[in-house]
């Protein structure tokens, strides 16, 4: 059965609640954090000055991908083509604006809503390769890498690829928005796991089977290798009786992308029917816990819906009504109307 509202805000709100969770510890080693939070680590969100727990760049980048992807489908439902990952990559040069930086090409319109949010006007620990490639002014690609790198700011914000697009087409958008700033194959290819592991589940598929399928699909592209085997691995240690910080320092610490994917498999697989207790595993390691808590709340959010993750967490993370709208119009667009024309003009 496809999944509707509850799973594509669960998704979204998933993720922003992984990514604030893990915010306060991600550059701590897991024996810093239970000296700071206990011997279960950090379990509860964080209050910032704002009396919202924070969300960092993963999240912002998360909300203009997904403008981007509403607005290349606005341009394509009129009579001009729409080229998908140009319009993303003008989402995250608005997106680079609210980190401060001027850019060097020259944007079309900087117009829009997200834009238009003075909150999201904030620096959350922005990645240097994000920064470093959209200050460029020229845009990646598959085929035309900008950089060698394969850091996990790719994966990290490729949640909506898979919420709207189909799984026939998920995996290849995912990719081609992560190789915007991210030229290696593990950079890329990674992200185009997340998109389609959440593009089946949205189909209804069980997390086993939507992660089983994004393996034949990852397959096709040239340099998986890396991705797969990890993926591969992380699968293998869910099933068996590996102590869980034991598992996930043989994946490693979620800096790249392939770690970051496999890591977030490992935790979904490893609690599917528990978001609290996949979320808690997801940060409290040593690594990047706001991205690798992020891409797993992403892909429980979507297969356990809004209503099993915390109230009080959703209750209290920042953007929340942002997050919902996109979500709903995310959705919108997966069912194909367009009701969200006026508020994403396609350019």
């Amino acid at each position: 059965m496809k999944k509707n509202q509850e799973h594509f805000r669960g998704c979204l709100i998933g993720g922003a609640v992984g990514d604030a969770l893990g915010w306060p510890v991600e550059f701590l080693r897991l024996d810093e954090i239970k000296e700071i939070y206990g011997p279960d680590g950090i379990t509860e969100l964080d209050i910032g000055i704002s009396g919202r727990a924070e969300i960092t760049d993963d999240t912002q980048m998360t909300l203009f991908t997904a403008e981007g992807l509403l607005r290349a489908a606005t341009k394509g439902s009129g009579q001009a083509s729409s080229h998908l990952p140009s319009v993303v990559f003008n989402a995250y040069q608005r997106w680079l604006v609210t980190q401060g930086y001027q850019t060097k090409g020259t944007l079309e319109k900087l117009d829009g809503w997200l834009i238009g949010i003075s909150e999201l006007h904030q620096m959350r620990a922005p990645g240097n390769t994000c920064l470093s490639a959209l200050k460029s002014g020229h845009m990646g690609t598959i085929d035309e890498h900008i950089n060698n790198s394969k850091g996990c700011g790719g994966v990290m914000r490729a949640a909506p690829a898979g919420l709207f697009c189909s799984k026939e087409t998920a995996f290849k958008a995912g990719c081609e928005s992560a190789a915007i700033t991210h030229g290696h194959p593990s950079g890329y290819l990674s992200t185009g796991v997340l998109a389609h592991v959440i593009a089946c589940i949205i189909e209804g598929m069980e997390i086993e089977d939507a992660v089983s399928d994004s393996l034949f699909e990852l397959a096709k592209y040239t340099g998986h290798e890396e991705c797969r085997n990890i993926i591969q691995k992380a699968v293998e240690l869910s099933q068996d009786n590996t102590d869980p910080q034991e598992a996930l320092a043989t994946l490693g610490e979620g800096w790249v992308g392939e770690e970051a994917i496999a890591i977030a498999i490992y935790c979904a697989l490893k609690h599917k029917s528990s978001f609290r207790k996949a979320l808690y595993l997801s940060v409290n390691h040593n690594g990047d816990s706001d991205s690798t808590g992020a891409i797993t709340g992403n892909i429980l959010g979507a297969y356990l819906g809004i209503k099993a993750i915390p109230n009080d967490w959703v209750q209290i993370v920042e953007f929340a009504d942002v997050i919902f709208q996109l979500a709903d119009d995310l959705l919108i667009g997966y069912q194909d109307t367009r009701e969200w024309q006026d508020k994403y003009p396609g350019w």
